[in-house]
C-alpha cells in the first residue's frame, strides 16, 4: 500500500471512526472502564488497538461530509455505548445483591467509594463485586472483549450501526433480570434474616429483658456472613454465566 493511499481522506476517517469505536468500548465495557485506569491509558491503549486493527478494515462506504461523519462518529459512540451497558447489565446483577444483603445486614450506611465505577455503595456490593471482577478476569472476559472488537470490525461496518429494536428489548429484558437474579442471590440471607427477626420479635414477646441491638444485630450479622461464604462460589459461577450469556447474545446480533 502506497504512502498516498494510507493518508488518503477515506482511510483518515476510517483511522479516526475505528479510534472512536475502541475509545467508546473501552469507557463502558467492565474492566476497561475501571477508574483506576487514567484516561490516558485507555486513550492510549484504544490508539494501540486502532492501529493493531487497522489493517483489517474494509474500505469506507460513507460519504465524507460533514454531516455523514458526524452522523458515522455518533454511530460507533453508540456501538461502544450499547456494548457496554448489556456487558455492564449481566456484571451489575452482583452490586444489585450486595445491595440486599447489606441492607439485611444492617450494613447499609457502611458506604464505600466503588473503584470499578466511582460511585458510593454498600461494603458488602463493593466486596462482592471486586471478587466478581477478579473471576471474570481468569476467565479472559478482557480477551472477549477485544475478540469481539476483532470480528465487529467485519460484521459492522464503520459509522453503519445504528440501534435495532432487538437490541433495545434485550436491554428492557437484561435490567429486569438484574432485578430477578440479583434478588435470588440475596434471597438466602434475605429469607434467614426474616426469620431471625420473628425469631428475636418472640423472644422480645416472651423476654421483654432481651436486648435486640446488643445480642440480636450481632447474631444476624454473623449468621448473613455465613451464608454468604457458603453461597459465595454459586453467586460468582451466576455472575460468569450471566456475563458470558450477555456476551453470546452480542456475538449473534451483530
Amino acid at each position: 500500500m502506497e504512502w498516498a493511499e494510507i493518508f488518503s481522506e477515506g482511510r483518515t476517517v476510517a483511522f479516526f471512526l475505528l479510534f472512536t469505536r475502541f475509545t467508546a468500548l473501552f469507557m463502558a465495557v467492565p474492566i476497561f472502564s475501571h477508574m483506576n485506569i487514567p484516561m490516558s491509558v485507555k486513550a492510549a491503549m484504544a490508539f494501540f488497538f486502532t492501529v493493531f486493527f487497522f489493517g483489517a478494515v474494509p474500505p469506507l462506504n460513507i460519504p465524507t461530509d460533514a454531516l455523514s461523519l458526524t452522523v458515522a462518529i455518533l454511530g460507533e459512540m453508540l456501538f461502544g455505548l450499547a456494548v457496554g451497558i448489556v456487558l455492564q447489565l449481566a456484571y451489575h446483577v452482583i452490586t444489585f445483591a450486595g445491595g440486599q444483603i447489606s441492607f439485611m445486614m444492617g450494613f447499609s450506611l457502611a458506604s464505600a467509594i466503588d473503584p470499578q465505577s466511582g460511585v458510593s455503595m454498600p461494603i458488602i456490593s463493593q466486596f462482592l463485586a471486586l471478587l466478581a471482577l477478579m473471576v471474570l478476569l481468569v476467565f479472559d472476559l478482557h480477551h472477549w472483549i477485544l475478540l469481539y472488537a476483532s470480528a465487529s470490525i467485519a460484521a459492522v461496518p464503520l459509522g453503519g450501526f445504528m440501534m435495532t429494536p432487538s437490541l433495545f428489548q434485550y436491554i428492557m429484558h437484561a435490567m429486569t433480570n438484574m432485578f430477578v437474579v440479583g434478588f435470588m442471590i440475596a434471597f438466602p440471607i434475605t429469607a434467614l434474616s426474616m426469620l431471625a427477626d420473628l425469631i428475636f420479635g418472640m423472644l422480645m414477646k416472651t423476654m421483654p429483658q432481651f436486648n435486640l441491638l446488643v445480642i440480636g444485630m450481632p447474631i444476624k450479622i454473623a449468621i448473613s456472613f455465613v451464608v454468604l461464604m457458603v453461597t459465595l462460589g454459586a453467586t460468582l459461577l451466576i455472575v460468569t454465566s450471566q456475563t458470558q450469556g450477555a456476551y453470546n447474545y452480542l456475538e449473534k446480533l451483530f
